[in-house]
């Protein structure tokens, strides 16, 4: 009988071969590359392969040309205003701090001002009802603050004419209520603390006392223990304001507490 050799189709067809593993090669572990990476020698020897020497050509970056001095200022107030609104005076000390010239900067400020960007009476009404509702500041403390900004001062006269006398007064009694709440100790240290407080925010005199004269009143029957409260509320105006100045520098002192500030 003779037996043919396969064909290589159909039911005589020879079997896959399967490929023929190869064994792995043992490599010391101070010289495996998955542990250590590349051999530097071997990769600085080795040819620079063209899609390589592309990728490197394309992650160069090219040197930028100097900015022209209009850009920088623009540049610099953008990102000032980014933070926060700011006056003509801020922004015009932050470009003086960076080397930008005195005319670009009035350039500069003087398009902003023109477009809208910049608008110092918007800024002070807004840093008014902002910082009177949020941190219960008075008149003058707010007016000091916009001071330190370079907001001219009739634009501060404007911006605090908005601040009514009657709101102060609501204001002042809110936060005699808060701190009173907290505050700790015989009849007359509750009342110079609390007068101190609020002569720290800037209210006059006769609005503080008048605060803590009536919050007191209501909250305690023995609001008539507050002796020094009533010997004070007999002086003059001006040596309550120096009664009051002279509680808050104390407190600072002993508290070390600090007024308000940005």
């Amino acid at each position: 009988m003779t037996i043919r050799g396969r064909s290589g189709r159909g039911w005589d067809a020879a079997p896959a071969r399967r490929p023929r593993r190869s064994r792995a090669k043992h490599v010391e572990p101070e010289n495996d590359p998955d542990l250590w990476g590349p051999d530097p020698e071997a990769a600085a020897a080795a040819p620079e392969t063209p899609q390589q020497s592309l990728r490197d050509s394309i992650r160069e970056k090219k040197p930028e040309p100097p900015k022209d001095e209009r850009e920088r200022a623009r540049e610099i107030c953008l990102n000032q205003l980014s933070v926060r609104p700011r006056t003509r005076s801020e922004l015009a000390a932050a470009m003086t701090k960076r080397g930008i010239t005195a005319e670009i900067v009035e350039e500069v400020l003087d398009r902003y001002d023109e477009v809208g960007i910049i608008d110092d009476a918007a800024f002070a009404r807004a840093w008014v009802d902002s910082r009177h509702h949020g941190k219960g500041l008075a008149r003058r403390a707010l007016g000091q603050e916009l001071r330190r900004r370079g907001v001219d001062q009739e634009v501060i006269k404007e911006a605090l004419a908005d601040l009514e006398v009657e709101t102060e007064e609501v204001t002042a009694r809110e936060l005699v209520e808060r701190k009173l709440r907290t505050v700790r100790g015989e009849p007359d240290q509750v009342f110079r603390k609390l007068v101190s407080m609020l002569a720290r925010k800037g209210y006059p005199p006769g609005i503080a006392f008048r605060a803590v004269k009536d919050v007191l009143a209501r909250v305690s029957d023995e609001a008539e223990d507050y002796t020094e409260g009533h010997k004070v509320w007999e002086m003059g105006w001006e040596a309550k304001q120096e009664w009051a100045e002279g509680l808050a520098l104390e407190a600072m002192d002993s508290e070390g507490e600090r007024p308000d500030r940005v």
